[in-house]
């Protein structure tokens, strides 16, 4: 392919360097290696995470070896296969009723065998891709479920810390509260009260000190002060209990109803999902509000997390572990610790096996009241202020509370399942709920709709609308935030009859603006982005009735003859073109610029700031500001053929895009660079099928900056980029897409873009826009591949450093 391509030799007149490869050396193998904050990180986990899994294995009545278990597969098998790198998996409480039930009900064995089955599941439905799914559960019943969980466990563990035994229900456990409240044991008081003291104690410690000591988890020193106080005090406790492992109890196969097993299966499946799920997003907002993380850490992978999560669901079940699932309070803990990679959360998991085997004798000193107090008060926060305080304010209050009842009395997918059939009759509810009203005020007939406006208020709308008498002057409000194709039938049909017969429509919404503009050709009803060929203002240049090949012109523009021989006529090329220009520039004074007048000043009085240095290709095609949603003074645009960036010093005398990264980096200080690409490429089409030899005009002086592209993509060391998980069409766009990750090479050789980077004050992106798809695809790193993925399908959208 190289012998088709102008080369730098047919440039006699620049003088002779060192050559220096345009493909960087092939990256030796990568060591092994754990940063130094994972591993800090990594023991902050395990501290949080040791005594939380005894404490659950506890409040489900399973062997405490089992939380142990989970604990260990949750850092190895989830952390290594999941997609959510920070996430930290383990038991969890919201499984806790769940588990419990399961015991009760089947026994441990058939417990363990429902787990592998659940994570068989999870797998299938990883394997389907609709993890994304489970993200359309309406937020009041994900939140309901698990403050229904939170009641059950800290009604089940306050018997514990009484000193009691806890009942198989929360209406049994409510009604053993007073008799147990007469009976209390003072030692068991005396040590889970010591443990909420110092739960609660701990993170408030003010001053210099308690920076420092705060950052040995609540948890940990909560559960070791009461074991160090029961010790050393000589209370009579019963305390944990691990037998030896060679006596640890494995899965079996389920025994019980076909039907009821598959219903436990469905809801530990349920329940591990959401919460697995909807914690990696979590685990994402947490990354994004982290700059020095938002660099090293790539958004989750909701499928490979739904995969991982099953995987160690299937292994936690038969080593006769708990159902595993992803842990806010950990991750949470993860992030905060400063973990970069889930190397952290795999050796948390090596600890726990360390502490399995190693640390049993230490273990068995601890009191189980001490542990019960610990799981309490995590049930207590699971009951959330802030999240009710969300829903009453999105009027979804109902949905959360029968969601929280539900759970509580009735069980985990059976309250779930009441949630979402209140859900659903509330979203009809509100859909039905329209309140349409007409009005006759000084001659002016107004009608009002208040509500969403579907095919159930057609009746209503249309007895409304027919009371405006024939040639009236109309207003109607639409005071909503959706209308189906029904409503929009009935409402253009009275609009288009009341017009026809001498009246005027106006349609507003619920501040008075108008949304339709009235019928005339003196006014443009064309988009924003509407191309001047495609203008039709005037009937006489509408795109309808013009001969095959013609051109009406921009908005008040009469169609011209397409014979005239003038070129720079009126009607000719030019003439048009200028007409064109001139009238578009009319129609943005006239409706544009009073609408951005007081930013543009703004922006005057100020300067420019913008956020991003946008260098793309100076194709007409490529509209930055709408394929990016941006304003003035968003993007720092430059544009030249071929989106190409040279080489730092290979200019020959035009430093015109060196300057702009220099400007934009060291002076506007943006905060990232973005080199967009597209599809049917003009330069590198000219790229692949240039002569060698012959004049170096311009374009060819200028398009030997896109060399390193071609000898990229014919390099057989290199992987072709490939789009959205597809092959490029042909070699053209391969060309393109390699052409993109080239530049980006080329911006890091420029000093003030390394600087940047180093400083973590800079990211690079990449990015490619097909044309004929009008879709849009960031450049993403996927193990070692360089992938040009959907915007919101990547992982990470940054340029691998």
């Amino acid at each position: 392919m190289s012998a088709c391509v102008p080369t730098r030799a047919a440039d006699s007149t620049r003088p002779k360097r060192i050559h220096q490869s345009h493909s960087p050396p092939p990256t030796p193998p990568r060591r092994f290696r754990i940063a130094g904050a994972d591993l800090s990180a990594s023991i902050a986990v395990f501290l949080i995470a040791l005594p939380l899994s005894l404490g659950i294995a506890l409040a489900t009545g399973a062997p405490l070896q089992a939380g142990l278990v989970a604990a260990a597969v949750g850092g190895l098998v989830a952390g290594r296969l999941g997609g959510s790198p920070l996430q930290v998996s383990g038991p969890a409480a919201g499984l806790t009723v769940v588990t419990a039930e399961l015991i009760h009900l089947y026994g441990w064995r058939t417990t363990c065998a429902i787990t592998v089955l659940a994570g068989i599941t999870q797998m299938g439905l990883a394997q389907m891709r609709v993890a994304r799914t489970a993200l359309a559960v309406s937020p009041a019943i994900v939140h309901g479920m698990l403050a229904g969980i939170g009641v059950t466990i800290a009604v089940a563990q306050l018997h514990i810390v009484l000193g009691g035994i806890p009942q198989s229900s929360v209406l049994d456990n409510i009604r053993a509260l007073p008799d147990q409240l007469a009976n209390v044991h003072p030692a068991a008081v005396s040590m889970s009260a010591l443990t909420l003291a110092l739960l609660l104690a701990w993170p408030r410690i003010p001053g210099r000190v308690g920076k420092l000591l705060r950052r040995i988890p609540a948890a940990l020193i909560a559960v070791a002060g009461a074991t160090v106080t029961a010790s050393l005090a000589g209370l009579t406790l019963p305390k944990v209990d691990l037998p030896s492992w060679s006596s640890h109890a494995l899965a079996g196969l389920p025994e019980g109803p076909v039907l009821g097993v598959a219903a436990s299966v469905l809801t530990v499946t349920l329940v591990c999902s959401v919460q697995s799920l909807l914690g990696a997003v979590a685990v994402d907002k947490l990354v994004a509000g982290r700059p020095e993380l938002r660099a090293r850490v790539g958004r989750s992978d909701l499928d490979r997390e739904l995969l991982g999560q099953g995987a160690a669901n299937i292994v936690s079940g038969a080593l006769g572990g708990l159902p595993v699932a992803g842990v806010a309070v950990r991750s949470s803990a993860n992030v905060q610790a400063g973990a970069v990679s889930r190397n952290s959360t795999m050796l948390h998991g090596v600890f726990v096996v360390v502490a399995a085997l190693l640390m049993v004798p230490i273990l068995e000193l601890i009191p189980l009241a001490s542990l019960a107090a610990l799981v309490m008060a995590v049930g207590i926060q699971m009951v959330s202020l802030h999240h009710i305080r969300t829903v009453t304010r999105h009027r979804e209050v109902l949905v959360y509370a029968v969601t929280t009842i539900g759970v509580v009395f009735l069980g985990v997918l059976e309250g779930v399942v009441l949630g979402v059939a209140v859900g659903i009759a509330v979203a009809m509810h509100r859909l039905a709920r329209t309140r349409i009203t007409y009005e006759e005020r000084e001659g002016t007939h107004y009608v009002h709709v208040r509500g969403q406006l579907t095919f159930l208020a057609v009746p209503r709308l249309s007895r409304a609308l027919h009371q405006v008498p024939h040639g009236a002057d109309a207003f109607v409000e639409l005071d909503s935030s959706f209308m189906d194709h029904a409503a929009y039938e009935a409402l253009q049909d009275w609009q288009n009859s009341h017009t026809a017969q001498g009246g005027t429509v106006e349609l507003t919404g619920r501040t008075g603006s108008r949304i339709t503009e009235p019928t005339g050709s003196a006014h443009c009803r064309c988009r924003p982005w509407t191309p001047w060929r495609n203008h039709h203002c005037e009937p006489s240049a509408s795109p309808r009735s013009a001969p095959p090949g013609s051109r009406p012109g921009g908005p008040g523009e009469s169609a011209e003859p397409e014979d005239s021989t003038d070129p720079t006529g009126p009607s000719g090329a030019s003439g048009r073109s200028g007409h064109q220009l001139a009238r578009g520039i009319s129609a943005f004074q006239r409706n544009t610029a009073p609408l951005v007048r007081g930013e543009l000043a703004r922006l005057a009085r100020e300067g420019q700031r913008p956020a991003q240095l946008f260098l793309t290709c100076a194709d007409s095609r490529l509209v930055t500001s709408m394929i990016t949603s941006s304003g003035p003074g968003d993007l720092f645009v430059v544009r030249n053929v071929g989106n190409l960036v040279p080489l730092p010093g290979e200019e020959s005398g035009d430093d015109s895009v060196a300057a702009a990264i220099e400007y934009a980096v060291d002076v506007l200080k943006v905060r990232s660079i973005t080199v967009c690409g597209h599809s049917g490429c003009g330069a590198m089409q000219a790229l692949m099928n240039a002569e060698p030899g012959g004049a170096m005009t311009p374009l060819k002086r200028w398009l030997r900056h896109g060399l390193p592209s071609l000898e990229r993509m014919a390099a057989k060391d290199r992987p072709w980029a490939r789009l959205a998980g597809r092959a490029p069409a042909d070699a053209v766009e391969q060309l393109c897409l390699t052409n993109v990750v080239q530049q980006l090479e080329h911006l890091r050789a420029y000093e003030s873009v390394a600087r940047a980077l180093r400083e973590g004050a800079l990211e690079l992106h990449g990015m490619y826009f097909h044309v004929g798809e009008a879709q849009a695809y960031l450049l993403t790193d996927r193990e070692g591949a360089e992938l040009f993925d959907h915007v919101g399908a990547a992982e990470d959208l940054r340029y691998p450093a």
